[in-house]
């Protein structure tokens, strides 16, 4: 661990994570980027303006994964209180880490049923930030992706399950954060159009090569558990 407190490879890992997820968040969110970028009045859309916008669309989402992961990982404080349920804790961020990258590549669409576990509250917050629109200010746009930040997202309840294990609320809120910031290429540049990134990000091999680096890490998580289980 670091002297932070804050286990540095964890972090490392949840960014690359939301980096190589970011073909699923294009799919997810790039049409909401691309709706809030239109939906700014023509008269605004200076290049500078726009990418303020797009920052703080993303500042106030990954506050609410931040938000998130704390509350899910102070739920672990009460959940793992044993050895016992601290590893099965842990076996299950690893199961939903392979099940994201199945979907990441399009392989199997499992997680969706996952999906719509968060739908009943993505219905009361959704009429919430249609009251946002149009945006035209930064406090108007932070808001707003604060309320994205609740979008129903597989990718991120993989993540919010790797939370869980950790059940320790700043360290999940670290982990949601470096998460969020790995997504935020990918959707900043569907927001400005770039369109070489995005059809990068889009391409199935690139799809492919990040759910098998996921997938090899989540194997990797599972077997550094063996002897913990051996030993119980």
């Amino acid at each position: 661990m670091d002297p932070t407190g804050l286990d540095l490879p964890p972090l490392v890992a949840a960014f690359i994570f939301g980096l190589l997820g970011g073909a699923h968040c294009i799919g997810m969110c790039g049409g909401i980027m691309s709706a809030l970028t239109f939906a700014v009045p023509p008269s605004m859309r200076s290049p500078i303006r726009l990418s303020g916008l797009l920052l703080s669309y993303n500042l106030g989402r990954i506050a609410s994964y931040m938000v998130a992961g704390a509350l899910v990982a102070g739920l672990g404080t009460i959940v793992a209180l044993t050895p016992e349920t601290r590893l099965a804790l842990q076996v299950l961020a690893a199961v939903m880490l392979i099940l994201m990258a199945l979907y990441i590549a399009n392989w199997w669409k499992g997680l969706l049923r996952i999906e719509a576990l968060g739908r009943r509250l993505w219905k009361h917050l959704e009429p919430l930030g249609r009251r946002l629109m149009p945006v035209v200010q930064v406090p108007q746009a932070v808001a707003l992706g604060a309320i994205w930040g609740w979008l129903p997202c597989g990718l991120v309840y993989s993540m919010l399950a790797w939370s869980l294990a950790i059940a320790e609320p700043w360290r999940g809120a670290a982990l949601m954060g470096a998460f969020g910031l790995g997504t935020l290429p990918a959707l900043v540049a569907t927001g400005l159009a770039a369109r070489q990134l995005n059809t990068l990000i889009r391409h199935p091999a690139t799809r492919s090569l990040a759910a098998l680096s996921i997938i090899v890490f989540a194997l990797w998580q599972l077997w550094t558990l063996l002897p913990v289980s051996a030993a119980h």
